[in-house]
C-alpha cells in the first residue's frame, strides 16, 4: 500500500497544508493541497487563538476536499524567536569491552540530561557525532570493541505553552500532530544536496515573520535559530515610506520589489494611490528599491552576526541555500553573496508531481520538507515515540526508546 503522508506548514502570512503519496524515493506525488491566508499567528506566536484555528481548519478543509481523503494526523512547522538549541556531550563506559544497545542508549541519555526549565520542550534531539576511546568520527559504533562511548548531541527546544497553543489550534481541526518539525530543518530537506550537507553550508529560510537558519556541516546539524525578522518587515517599510497600506504595499512588492537599486531603470514608474490622495500617483521603482535594499541588507547581516556568533562561519565552503517566500526578490541572491561573503543560490521544491501548480516556488519549501521528512523517517511510530518521550522527558521522568532513537539517527546522519 502506498504511504500517505501530510504536512501543516503554519506560518505567518499563510497555512498550507498538503497531502503527498510517497511514489519511490526522490518524488513524491501531491494529492491534496489547502492555502489559506494566516490569521491569529505572528512570528511564529498564535495571538488569536480562534483566528488561528479558523484559518488552519479551513486549510486542512481544502486539503481533504482535493486529496478526497480525511486528514487526523500530520507533521506540523515550528518557528519563532521562542525557539532556542544547545550543543550537549554525554558519555558512559562499556562495562564488556563491545559496544551494544543499552551503552549508546546511555550516552544518549547523559546527553539530554540537561537542565531543561519547565516552560520548555524538548523539538528535536540530533546526534552530531560519536566518539569511542577518544576516537572520534565514528558513525556506527553499535558492535565495536571500545570501553567508553561519548555522544554529542544538538537540542531544539521550543516555549511549551506557545507548542501547547498550536496543538490546540491544529487539534481544533480534528488533527493530531505527530510530530513538529523545525522549520530550516524541513526546508532542507527539500533544497539541500547531499553534498551541500557534507561540505558544510547553511540554509536559510526567509518567511513572513521570521527567518530560520540551519548549519549543515559534516551532513549533521550544528546550529539552528531563528530570527524574529522576516518579510512582513519589508513590507511594513514599504507602506511607511510611500504612504500605502500594508495590503498596497504587499501587492507592490511582489509586482515591482527590487533588491538592487542600481539595478532599476531611473525612468521606471508604477501608479498606485496612496493615503490622503483623490488619484494615483506615480512613484519611481528605484525609491520602492531603495527602501527595500535597506531592510533586506540589515536582514543578511543580522544572519551573518548569528552565523559568526555561531563560530562556524569558517565551515561553509558550500555557502548558503536561500529559500522561503523572501527568496523569490529579484535581485536578493546578489546582495546575500555581498553582506556574507559567501556563494548563495536560490532554491525551491523540485521533484513533485500530481497538485504542483503553485508549489513551484521557495515559499513552498517548508511546506514540501514536511512530506520529505515524513518519508525519510518511513517509522511513523518512531516518529511518535520520540516526540512524546522526548516532551516528558523535558518535563523530568520518562526515557527514550533505543530502537525509536536508532531509527531517527539512521534519518539525521547520511
Amino acid at each position: 500500500m502506498d504511504e500517505i503522508v501530510v504536512g501543516i506548514d503554519v506560518g505567518t502570512t499563510k497555512v498550507c497544508t498538503l497531502v503527498g503519496r510517497v511514489e519511490d524515493e526522490n518524488s513524491i506525488r501531491i494529492l491534496g493541497v489547502g492555502i489559506e491566508p494566516s490569521e491569529g499567528i505572528r512570528k511564529g506566536i498564535v495571538i488569536d487563538l480562534a483566528a488561528a484555528s479558523q484559518a488552519i481548519k479551513r486549510s486542512v478543509e481544502k486539503a481533504e476536499s482535493t486529496s478526497g481523503l480525511e486528514i487526523t494526523t500530520a507533521l506540523v512547522s515550528l518557528a519563532g524567536a521562542h525557539v532556542s538549541s544547545v550543543n550537549s556531550r554525554g558519555s558512559t563506559g562499556a562495562p564488556s569491552g563491545i559496544i551494544d544497545a543499552h551503552d549508546i542508549n546511555r550516552a544518549l541519555e547523559q546527553a539530554q540530561a540537561v537542565a531543561i526549565p519547565h516552560d520548555r520542550e524538548i523539538v528535536h534531539v540530533i546526534q552530531r557525532g560519536m566518539t569511542v576511546d577518544g576516537q572520534e568520527g565514528v558513525r556506527a559504533p553499535l558492535g565495536m570493541r571500545g570501553y567508553k562511548i561519548e555522544v554529542e548531541t544538538h537540542i531544539i527546544t521550543a516555549a511549551a505553552a506557545t507548542m501547547d497553543n498550536i496543538r490546540q489550534c491544529v487539534g481544533a481541526a480534528g488533527v493530531e500532530i505527530q510530530q513538529f518539525v523545525l522549520n530550516p530543518l524541513a526546508s532542507a530537506e527539500v533544497v539541500l544536496t547531499e553534498q551541500e550537507r557534507q561540505m558544510g553550508a547553511a540554509v536559510c529560510d526567509i518567511g513572513g515573520g521570521t527567518t530560520d537558519l540551519a548549519i549543515y556541516v559534516n551532513g549533521d546539524v550544528w546550529h539552528t535559530m531563528v530570527l524574529a525578522v522576516g518579510g512582513n518587515h519589508v513590507t511594513q517599510d514599504i507602506a511607511h515610506g510611500l504612504r500605502l497600506s500594508v495590503a498596497q504595499a504587499e501587492e507592490v512588492k511582489k509586482q515591482y520589489g527590487h533588491a538592487i537599486r542600481a539595478e532599476v531603470g531611473a525612468e521606471e514608474y508604477f501608479s498606485i494611490r496612496p493615503f490622503g490622495e483623490d488619484v494615483d500617483v506615480n512613484i519611481n521603482r528605484q525609491d520602492l528599491a531603495h527602501i527595500i535594499e535597506a531592510r533586506v541588507e540589515e536582514i543578511f547581516q543580522l544572519i551573518m552576526q548569528e552565523v559568526k556568533r555561531s563560530g562556524y562561519d569558517g565551515l561553509l565552503p558550500a555557502g548558503m541555500v536561500l529559500t522561503g517566500g523572501v527568496a523569490a526578490l529579484p535581485g536578493i541572491k546578489r546582495v546575500a553573496s555581498a553582506v556574507m561573503g559567501m556563494p548563495v543560490r536560490i532554491a525551491q521544491p523540485e521533484n513533485l508531481t500530481g497538485l504542483i501548480d503553485k508549489l513551484g516556488s521557495p515559499a513552498y519549501s517548508t511546506s514540501v520538507g514536511l512530506l520529505r521528512w515524513a518519508t525519510a523517517m518511513r517509522d511513523h511510530d518512531a516518529i511518535i515515540t520520540v516526540e512524546s518521550r522526548s516532551r516528558r522527558r523535558s518535563r523530568g521522568d520518562g526515557f527514550m526508546d533505543f530502537e525509536a532513537i536508532k531509527n531517527w539517527m539512521k534519518r539525521l546522519l547520511p
